[in-house]
């Protein structure tokens, strides 16, 4: 798989030996960058060393002379030191950046060969598809391995193609004697933008959550992993908002015909009344593709990166802010009735879903019969 190839390369030259006095990891995909490590880890540095041979330091708070000075100082307790050395965009802030580029390239020509340093670029985004980078992180890029590479061993941590993270969970569950619907891995995958990162950490729960089963379904997927339940949750606004009653209550049927059944609708509501909050922000500020969601939604408020491109298209079916802000008062309304014990909390959401999708005129009805409570 042509993503983990750079990843796979580097693991081998940590398990031979073979390693360059300094490395930078370019990119963001966290899952690469802790195989990397571990390898280091497994390979380089003894368990009962590590508080003597194992350093995690920033370039934001550690000058490079005293990274470097560290790196050429052998230690008196381990055999072999690791550098893991974060913020490299700090070494080509404004103004002139030769000097420090210098010193690396110095230290490099005349290492501790006891020691290796990692440099850490992940604040570059590489896509699967390299086509689609952004501007921005291809001139970081090109920047790092001009300025870098000639004297430093470069690792892509890019993001995955969706069928080769499907690929990587077969392969995985074989190691633990799992087995996984195809259904289920492309749901998963899916639901996680790809990120995976994600998926490794989802599919360890999901692989306990089985257990003796020892197989994992859609069903598993769509209970346990909460971004497949937010899935479900982009499909019902998204009916919501082209106002399809019958697919709208046909999507709520089936979120609350899951394991979690009715007991969930508080959970359901809340990522409602969130979605429906997202969609005002973007038709306030008018938003148009995902560059302007991701300045306009601030963080722990952005929606997971398969819901980019739908709720930006949900939020322009509607007309006003007003109608909007209508919305959200009527899931209030709703989350009011399900936490004063209503007979049937699924009756109390079928109508909300009711409300949502009535036709405008309808609407301006039930505000005036609210009134007149």
């Amino acid at each position: 798989m042509r993503s983990f190839a750079q990843t796979e390369r580097f693991v081998a030259e940590v398990e031979k030996g073979k390693l360059r006095p300094a490395y930078v990891f370019v990119g963001d995909e966290a899952f690469f960058r802790r195989r990397c490590r571990e390898a280091i880890l497994q390979h380089l540095v003894p368990l009962d060393m590590r508080d003597f041979s194992l350093y995690d330091l920033d370039l934001a708070d550690t000058d490079l002379v005293e990274v470097l000075d560290r790196a050429r100082t052998p230690s008196l307790m381990a055999p072999f030191q690791v550098f893991f050395v974060r913020s490299v965009k700090a070494l080509f802030g404004r103004g002139s950046n030769e000097e420090k580029l210098a010193a690396i390239e110095a230290y490099t020509k005349n290492p501790n060969p006891a020691a290796v340093l990692i440099f850490i670029a992940d604040h570059i985004s590489i896509p699967a598809d390299v086509r689609k980078m952004e501007m921005t992180d291809k001139d970081r890029y090109e920047r790092i391995r001009e300025a870098m590479g000639p004297f430093c061993g470069i690792v892509e941590l890019a993001r995955v193609e969706e069928s080769e993270a499907v690929r990587w969970i077969g392969e995985y569950c074989v190691t633990r004697d799992v087995k996984m619907d195809a259904d289920a891995a492309r749901e998963l995958v899916d639901a996680l933008g790809g990120d995976l990162m994600m998926v490794s950490n989802e599919l360890e729960k999901l692989i306990l959550y089985v257990g003796d089963k020892k197989k994992i379904t859609l069903g598993d997927v769509e209970t346990m992993v909460l971004a497949a339940k937010q899935r479900s949750l982009y499909e019902l606004t998204d009916a919501i908002s082209a106002k399809d009653r019958e697919k709208a209550l046909l999507v709520l049927d089936a979120l609350l015909s899951t394991a979690e059944g009715d007991e969930a609708a508080i959970g359901h509501l809340y990522m409602l009344a969130k979605t429906f909050r997202q969609m005002l922000v973007i038709l306030e500020r008018n938003v148009r593709d995902q560059r302007m969601l991701w300045a306009a939604l601030w963080q722990g408020f952005r929606v997971p990166p398969f819901a980019a491109e739908d709720i930006i298209k949900q939020a322009r079916r509607y007309k006003s802010k007003r109608e909007l802000t209508k919305g959200i008062r009527l899931i209030a309304k709703a989350d009011l009735a399900l936490r004063s014990n209503p007979v049937s909390r699924r009756m109390v959401l079928e109508k909300l879903v009711l409300d949502l999708t009535a036709a405008p005129q309808a609407e301006v009805g039930w505000q005036q019969e609210e009134l007149l409570v």
